[in-house]
């Protein structure tokens, strides 16, 4: 006999699952222990929140759904922010949960909350498993679930009962191809017609044009159209680098460098755009015509309202686009002369001798090969890096712009680093986004991973002071104290640094990779750039229009 744990844990070695993160409890025993026979690796952390993280880090970078479980309840409770995370993020992700038993009571109603509801407002589906017969069928549903159409996290509760009841072998479902059709020639004909008949075309990549799949596809597209594009800041680097026309990342909505040219833009090819990243351009009556790319139809907003949709597999109906622009475009490079300026401008002040964000960005730049992973946290510098990082390999750069949450950056390097052990992984993160999950650098140590951590530290909530100070409020509430990080670091047995001289920022950062292991760094940011370029510059470089 086999017992429904058993058949949870075939399927998903089905499934081709290597690693399952989490935190389990009691109700998960039996799972437990099926895992203990399995191929597959149980990778215990010390908060569900950045198992989540980890597990939908997999899902982006992978394409495959990253899986992580824990208990019933609180524990349970504590995946509702990784479950967003991965919902709002389009990342694949299966949330693994444990529930009391359903055939009996005896503990009434302790630690019972009804976590398949919690969750179906975060998830593409949520389910609890009542019979262990269903169990690969179900397993099989949730996985092709969590990966079609737009990708997204998918919830399964076994209850503890079920996971141990005993029943007659069950045939696994074998995973299946997922075939998405191909844009209609019709539609692909309409936007070819504008695109060749543009005077001024740009293209833009936002967050769907980060799947794995699509790079290779996107970077050909992009060299056939000879069309200069501009990314999301979730889009930011999905295309190799290379190609001399990139124009830059929309970091704001409107009125930095790269609006220059994207207010010029009669026609714009918005590939694999996004509602859920904050609006790389706000679309306007009689503003520029706006196709839209992607693998689902475009959901329509007060800021983006596409005039023409090329809908189905983003790589086919890419090729079957350039077939019919490739040389036919005249106009292509039409706002290509913008490109030098608005690269000059982010490039400025960026080697000044102290910590202004433009200097911290160029130093990383330099300290990390093409290749390099970057994984931020949310705060300040996520604006930072976006507007003045350049990526020259495609998903080197990793950040959220979607539910933008604190805490995420350093359980996403993580997973970068244990996915490409032989690449440097850095985790740049603010003091108080790392405070948000900074019990995970045991996690670090114990799967001794190599991986540097990079603390921003300005003893602040920086962003939103900053924003206390944009819109007329006094500077209040916002500061805190931090502890001594080197120390910090030592407590968890990984290395610690301190770096107060920026001539010794760059040269810290490459002796850590080079010695390997984990190590953090803490810098001091100046934080007064943020008045100066994002408001004061811009608000002077581009007037608010007032008619």
């Amino acid at each position: 006999m086999t017992k429904g744990s058993d058949l949870l844990v075939a399927a998903l070695e089905n499934e081709g699952v290597e690693r399952i993160f989490g935190i389990p409890g009691e109700e998960n025993l039996d799972v437990v222990e099926s895992l203990r026979h399995s191929s597959i690796q149980l990778v215990i952390t010390r908060h569900e929140q950045a198992a989540a993280f980890m597990a939908a880090t997999y899902g982006r970078l992978t394409g495959k759904p990253g899986v992580c479980i824990s208990t019933l309840g609180p524990g349970a409770l504590n995946f509702t922010t990784g479950a967003a995370y991965a919902f709002l993020g389009a990342m694949p992700m299966i949330i693994l949960t444990g529930q009391k038993g359903i055939r009996s009571s005896r503990q009434a109603q302790f630690q019972i909350v009804d976590i398949v509801n919690t969750m179906k407002p975060l998830t593409k589906s949520a389910r609890q498993i009542v019979s262990p017969t269903t169990i690969p069928t179900l397993v099989r549903d949730a996985f092709r679930m969590a990966q079609e159409g737009r990708p997204g996290p998918v919830q399964l509760e076994l209850p503890e009962d079920i996971a141990g009841m005993e029943c007659d072998p069950v045939p696994l479902v074998p995973p299946h191809p997922l075939e998405v059709p191909v844009a209609g020639a019709e539609a692909v004909e309409r936007a070819a017609a504008l695109i060749r008949a543009a005077q001024r075309p740009l293209v833009m990549l936002g967050a769907a044009a980060s799947r794995p799949a699509s790079s290779e596809a996107l970077s050909r597209f992009v060299l056939r159209a000879g069309i200069p594009f501009f990314t999301t800041q979730m889009g930011k680097g999905s295309v190799a680098g290379g190609s001399g026309l990139y124009m830059g990342t929309a970091a704001l909505s409107e009125r930095d460098y790269v609006h220059e040219a994207i207010d010029r833009a009669d026609v714009i090819v918005a590939i694999g755009h996004d509602t859920i990243e904050k609006p790389p351009f706000v679309m306007r009556p009689g503003g520029p015509t706006v196709i839209h790319v992607s693998y689902q139809p475009a959901s329509v907003e007060q800021v983006y309202f596409p005039q023409a949709e090329v809908v189905g597999d983003m790589g086919r109906s890419l090729a079957l686009l350039a077939d019919r622009i490739e040389g036919q475009v005249p106009n292509a490079k039409a706002l290509l002369p913008l490109r030098e300026g608005i690269l000059a401008h982010l490039a400025d002040r960026a080697g000044e001798d102290r910590f202004t964000p433009q200097r911290i960005v160029r130093d990383v730049r330099a300290v990390m090969p093409s290749d390099g992973i970057v994984a931020l946290d949310n705060g300040m510098y996520k604006i930072w890096f976006a507007r003045n990082y350049r990526t020259q390999v495609a998903n080197t750069l990793l950040l959220d712009n979607a539910l933008a949450t604190m805490g995420a950056g350093l359980p996403s390097a993580m997973m970068a680093s244990m996915l490409y052990p032989d690449r440097r992984v850095l985790a740049v993160c603010g003091d108080g986004g790392f405070m948000m999950n900074d019990q995970e650098m045991e996690t670090a140590v114990r799967l001794k991973l190599n991986l540097v951590v990079l603390i921003l530290q300005d003893n602040a909530y920086g962003m939103i002071r900053w924003k206390q100070a944009v819109d007329g409020f006094a500077d209040y509430g916002m500061t805190f104290g931090n502890p001594d990080f080197e120390l910090y670091a030592r407590a968890f047995s990984c290395q610690g640094h301190r770096v107060d001289d920026i001539a010794q920022f760059a040269p810290t950062l490459e002796a850590a990779f080079r010695a390997g292991g984990v190590h953090l760094v803490s810098v001091p940011i100046d934080y007064s750039e943020n008045e100066r370029v994002l408001v004061n510059e811009l608000r002077e470089a581009f007037p608010p229009n007032l008619s």
